[in-house]
């Protein structure tokens, strides 16, 4: 059944979520869990105040843990989810990538430059401006500035050299073919066939060096930084790779079992990845409080695996098993209803009985 809950899950197949019981808290307020494992199919999983995803039983939902930096996830311990509500760090920008095509002959009193928002070591934006002019055929000077960076605006320059007349490499003509005379906080690197040409940037915009790599493409490619035919300067496409701060916005689930936390930048990492635990003999599991179950001899060993390999079912998100429910529950909350309504109906009664008395009584 559909829920409104983005965050509850049914498993469309064999298997069960795997669960954990809380059985106290620390004197720091730190839940502490039962070391008895669990297994369930109620998957109507919110978020508490402690980041854990807890089911309407009270049940603590458990997962592959997932290294945000690579995404590899651990499989061989499972571990109880939480999320970690706390803001994404800022990523300083490493890399600038320029496609742009320079002109072959250039209008006089032309301009070619191109700025381009980069990121500090503390999220703030930094403009940097690379500018281009023409020394000799085929040969250009970058000029990389920013202004807000030290000791000078000018971090530095790099001669550029296009085609294998200027280059003196077996490059096509237009493409870039060797980089060499450099000033400032400004390296290259040496020509190799296919490799990329990069100007290495030491920027400093008030938090220590920043080492910069703007990528201008590959060497004899025309993917990247040209000069073929015209007039006048055409950017193609100038990026970056860093990312600014951001504040925790929520958490989504993934059919595949991802647990996903995003930000309001944009950005988004997999903390962890519920896996669905089969058995053997699933009908020989102990029925335990709270729509959970437990392993027995006859049920065989729980088998975590990904959803939908080998048998598991898959994970519908979104919506909830409508049939797991607890039947001892749901019978005490009828004789309370039935309780209920026997005494309204009485008080009814009653009050029709004063209101009829008390009319003989005028007659």
């Amino acid at each position: 059944t559909q829920s409104t809950n983005p965050l509850a899950m049914a498993i469309s197949g064999q298997g069960f979520f795997s669960v954990a019981e809380s059985n106290g808290a620390t004197p720091s307020g730190q839940t502490t869990f039962n070391p008895q494992q669990f297994y369930t199919r109620a998957g109507d999983f919110a978020m508490n105040s402690q980041g854990y995803l807890v089911n309407s039983a009270g049940e603590y939902l458990q997962g592959w843990a997932v290294n945000p930096a690579t995404g590899a996830v651990n499989q061989s311990q499972l571990q109880t989810i939480q999320v970690n509500q706390t803001q994404f760090s800022p990523v300083p920008t490493s890399t600038i990538s320029l496609a742009a095509n320079l002109p072959e002959t250039p209008a006089a009193g032309s301009t070619a430059a191109s700025q381009v928002q980069v990121y500090d070591a503390l999220g703030n934006l930094q403009p940097v401006t690379v500018s281009w002019t023409q020394d000799s055929t085929n040969v250009w000077t970058a000029t990389v500035t920013s202004p807000n960076n030290t000791p000078s605006a000018t971090i530095g320059t790099a001669q550029v050299d296009f085609g294998p007349t200027a280059s003196g490499n077996p490059v096509p003509a237009g493409t870039i073919g060797a980089l060499g005379a450099t000033t400032g906080a400004v390296t290259v690197t040496p020509y190799a066939a296919g490799a990329p040409a990069s100007l290495n940037l030491t920027a400093n915009f008030g938090s220590g060096n920043q080492t910069i790599a703007l990528n201008l493409g590959n060497f004899g490619s025309s993917a990247g930084v040209t000069q073929f035919g015209g007039t006048t300067y055409n950017l193609l496409d100038a990026s970056q790779n860093g990312v600014g701060a951001g504040a925790f916005s929520g958490i989504s689930i993934q059919p595949s079992g991802n647990v996903v936390a995003n930000y309001d930048n944009g950005q988004s990492v997999t903390l962890a990845q519920i896996p669905v635990t089969t058995f053997a003999a699933p009908n020989s599991l102990q029925s335990q409080n709270g729509q959970a179950y437990t392993a027995t001899a006859t049920s065989g060993n729980p088998i975590a695996q990904g959803a939908n390999n080998n048998g598991a079912g898959t994970l519908v998100v979104g919506s909830v098993e409508s049939s797991n429910v607890d039947l001892a529950k749901q019978f005490s909350n009828l004789i309370i209803a039935q309780n209920a309504y026997g005494a309204n109906a009485k008080v009814i009664t009653t009050a029709s009985t004063l209101l009829q008395t008390a009319i003989n009584m005028v007659q």
